[in-house]
Formats: C-alpha cells, sequence, structure tokens
C-alpha cells in the first residue's frame, strides 16, 4: 500500500475529478462533489493540507483505494 503525504484540497478535488467526480458547489470552505449513479457525497474541506485521516475517509467514501488515490494524483 502507498503512503498518504498531506495534500491540500485542491489537489484531492483534482484526484476525484480524475475519478470521475464533478464539483456542484461549495458551502463555506468546503467542496462538494457527486459522481453519477453514486449516492455519496464528497465534501472535501479546501484547506492547505488535509489530514490523513481525513484523506483516508475521503478515499474511503469515493469506493477507491490508497493506491488507486495515489495513481490518480
Amino acid at each position: 500500500m502507498g503512503r498518504l503525504n498531506n495534500i491540500s484540497g485542491k489537489e484531492a478535488a483534482k484526484a476525484f475529478q480524475h475519478a470521475g467526480w464533478n464539483a456542484v458547489g461549495q458551502v463555506g470552505s468546503h467542496l462538494v462533489m457527486t459522481k453519477p449513479g453514486v449516492r455519496v457525497n464528497l465534501s472535501i474541506p479546501q484547506h492547505k493540507e488535509l489530514s490523513v485521516g481525513t484523506l483516508r475517509a475521503l478515499i474511503g467514501h469515493a469506493g477507491l483505494t490508497v493506491d488507486e488515490f495515489l495513481d490518480l494524483i
């Protein structure tokens, strides 16, 4: 399994876009993303650094593995 480094919310959103997620709006400092056919919304904090736990949770909600996400970055 690959190692997750602290990345920004902007970089994470770009990686999720490569996986087919689309930004639908922003609530405060969180970007909301959806994917057709998936009932889950991703709420990505637009911070300079995301904690590893937050990033790992977002990856799990998106139905990806850490290695798949690292390939998207």
